[in-house]
């Protein structure tokens, strides 16, 4: 049983009835139902079922075969045909994987040793982090702005040094949001031709656009064989489908293929079958036009309710993807508000999570699982938990 002095201090932070609706679980407050805006994955209602279902009974009518049956390391040889139509190259350019995130573990595992140079964005894709942190990488981070990472400040840390990889996500950034200007590609697909290192440009948002079309990818203008370029179908069909691909120079795709092909034998055929399909019968762009539409509509209310419940919050205001980085004052640790945040049913992720230093007052907001409707109660929530950590933290320092 809790004590007397256990009970008060709960009982404190327990909201008012007038709030939102708690239960009770061993006296500490929770919301019958938590809004989470801390998932990179939209919400089901969004998800194609029935044109995966189809595309799936299509599959197994006219490709039964492949899509039952192993493949090579290079996954689906129809779909990486349809990839090299749509990045305009040829197909043994293309490399279908288990989804974006196993292509770049497998990229980094091919052309890196420990303690190589590799640069990184910051904040940046804290799986991206963790994978470099494996094969013993320890990482120089250069900043962001609302036009992407600092290309000066990329060219000062690889002058003069053997440099073997830069790592960029240029469209819709995870986690900040932000997209790279058509200016700093440029000169950044230079950079990697001068100074010989690999650019990584991983982009699996590119097609979740909420203003027009997005900019050219470096790999289009990249004349050096320097650019690799990542993408993915889990966001633009569904995440469970685990569909990615690598585009780049054919020797290093055949040798990262050769690696596919002895680790895995192949990646899921039937899946890449059923994402052909999707691609071939013109329901992939459908669902793309149907998601971007919620998308933004998620994204306006978020951006929204964080200027009406928390004007301190700063951010770049998305034009497509999933998320959004938001900067509040110095006085606030993100780790210790997602705890209250919690309790007030609502998540996130805290910024510390995607640096290599720092991101104490930063935090991740994921607008694509969150339905518009649900968006400012969420905003309101962790409203109510940014006071309540600021008067924790006041009578902390009280005492």
């Amino acid at each position: 049983m809790p004590t007397e002095k256990a009970s008060r201090r709960s009982a404190a932070f327990i909201p008012r009835a007038s709030d939102y609706a708690t239960v009770r679980i061993l006296d500490a407050p929770v919301a019958e139902r938590t809004i989470s805006f801390a998932r990179g994955a939209p919400s089901a209602d969004i998800l194609p079922h029935e044109a995966v279902r189809e595309a799936a009974a299509r599959a197994l009518e006219s490709d039964w075969e492949k899509a039952l049956s192993y493949g090579t390391g290079r996954g689906h040889p129809a779909l990486a045909e349809w990839v090299a139509d749509l990045h305009d190259v040829k197909p043994e350019q293309v490399m279908v994987t288990n989804g974006s995130l196993e292509a770049g573990a497998m990229l980094f595992r091919f052309l890196l040793d420990p303690g190589d140079r590799v640069v990184v964005e910051q904040p940046s894709y804290d799986r991206t982090l963790l994978l470099l942190k494996r094969v013993g990488i320890e990482p120089i981070g250069v900043p962001l702005d609302e036009d992407g990472v600092d290309v000066e400040a990329v060219a000062e840390v690889t002058a003069g040094t053997d440099t073997r990889l830069v790592h960029v996500i240029p469209n819709f950034h995870n986690p900040a949001g932000c997209t790279l200007s058509a200016e700093r590609r440029l000169r950044l697909v230079d950079l990697a031709g001068q100074r010989g290192f690999n650019l990584f440009e991983d982009d699996p948002y590119r097609l979740i656009s909420f203003e027009g079309d997005p900019h050219p990818t470096m790999l289009e203008q990249d004349e050096h064989d320097r650019v690799i370029h990542a993408s993915s179908f889990s966001k633009t069909v569904a995440p469970g489908v685990r569909v990615g691909y690598l585009v780049g120079p054919a020797d290093e795709i055949a040798a990262l293929a050769k690696i596919a092909n002895e680790q895995y034998i192949s990646p899921s055929m039937i899946a890449e079958a059923i994402v052909l399909e999707l691609c071939r019968s013109g329901a992939l762009a459908r669902n793309i036009e149907t998601v971007n539409a919620a998308l933004r509509e998620r994204r306006d209310a978020l951006v929204n309710a964080l200027r009406e419940h928390i004007p301190e919050a700063r951010f770049v205001v998305p034009k497509g993807g999933y998320f959004l980085w938001l900067d509040l004052n110095d006085d606030v640790d993100s780790k210790a508000l997602l705890t209250v945040a919690k309790e007030e049913g609502v998540t996130f992720v805290a910024g510390p999570d995607f640096m290599l230093t720092g991101g104490t007052s930063s935090l991740r907001l994921s607008f694509a699982p969150v339905p518009a409707g649900d968006v400012a109660e969420g905003v309101q929530r962790l409203a109510r938990a940014l006071e309540r950590t600021r008067e924790r933290s006041s009578s902390a320092k009280a005492a």
